[in-house]
């Protein structure tokens, strides 16, 4: 299979905020041009690890204007778009300038859990109103439903334009089961850093990243000598970031790279309620992992 725009490590973007709650656009300015220089293949915008529900529709698309021109086609971009009403997300998906954007990342619907069916049809409306390419996200920790390997075969094998699925279920056999059965243009991308390098060994072609925030030089060249072949060599660098890794969810995500960012200086530790910072415990010994990995990179 050539080589996809969306094959490495993609970053989903935190969005910083201030001490007043507002977006802090020069930070996010700041980490943009960092994760550029130090090896992210492309962005994630309005995703989860960006707070989205968190965001009024005037703030998210002030911030999908600012990433686009910031990044200005320096690398490929995905645009967060899902939801749990088909008609509502049809609409949007119509009436959104999806022209500065290289695909679409579309959760599951959430809260309502529909069955299987519900979830082909769902992507299907989805795929034949969409301008761009369509990743499929399934995180059934989060929408309380899990998208079968079934189903997402058959949307794979039905619609050219559902290109890839991130896959964040944990579930090792359902996500084989996928790359073993796709057909060979559909790429599976790890949607959990902890997991990301034996998934590539399984045939996954990259990652969508948290911790990537922080170290994209790092984990981007996890990603790149797994896909290389050099297990040895990417296995060396997974088990350096396990730890870390571990502890960044633990208050729950951004939490923890929110917290991690504001140790490297990089941001406010802030984040918008319901969401809150990560516990002083939490914080304390992700400072003094951050401080171990310094003196090991």
């Amino acid at each position: 299979m050539p080589k996809s725009r969306f094959t490495g490590m993609g970053v989903a973007l935190i969005t910083p905020f201030k001490k007043d709650g507002s977006i802090d656009y020069d930070a996010l300015r700041r980490l943009i041009e960092y994760q550029i220089k130090n090896g992210t293949d492309y962005f994630v915008v309005l995703g989860t690890t960006a707070e989205t529900p968190t965001l009024t529709k005037k703030e998210r698309e002030e911030l999908v204007k600012f990433v686009t021109a910031q990044i200005n086609g320096r690398v490929p971009i995905v645009l967060g778009m899902g939801g749990n009403c088909t008609k509502a997300l049809v609409e949007e998906l119509r009436s959104t300038d999806l022209s500065q954007v290289d695909a679409i990342l579309s959760v599951t619907p959430y809260y309502n859990k529909p069955s299987q069916e519900g979830l082909y049809r769902h992507y299907a409306e989805v795929a034949q109103n969409s301008k761009v390419p369509v990743i499929l996200y399934n995180v059934p920790g989060r929408t309380g439903v899990n998208l079968s390997a079934q189903t997402t075969l058959r949307l794979a094998r039905e619609f050219k334009n559902i290109i890839a699925i991130k896959e964040a279920s944990g579930n090792f056999a359902q996500i084989d089961d996928i790359i073993k059965h796709k057909p060979d243009s559909f790429m599976v991308i790890s949607g959990d850093d902890g997991i990301t390098f034996p998934l590539i060994t399984l045939g996954a072609v990259g990652v969508i990243s948290v911790i990537g925030n922080a170290f994209p030089k790092e984990f981007s060249r996890m990603v790149r000598l797994a896909l290389n072949g050099d297990y040895n060599g990417a296995r060396e660098i997974h088990y350096r970031f396990s730890e870390l890794i571990d502890l960044l969810f633990v208050d729950g995500n951004p939490a923890g790279v929110k917290s991690m960012l504001s140790v490297m200086g990089f941001i406010e530790n802030e984040l918008r309620l319901p969401l809150v910072p990560t516990t002083i415990n939490t914080f304390e010994k992700i400072r003094f992992v951050l401080n171990q990995l310094k003196t090991s990179i």
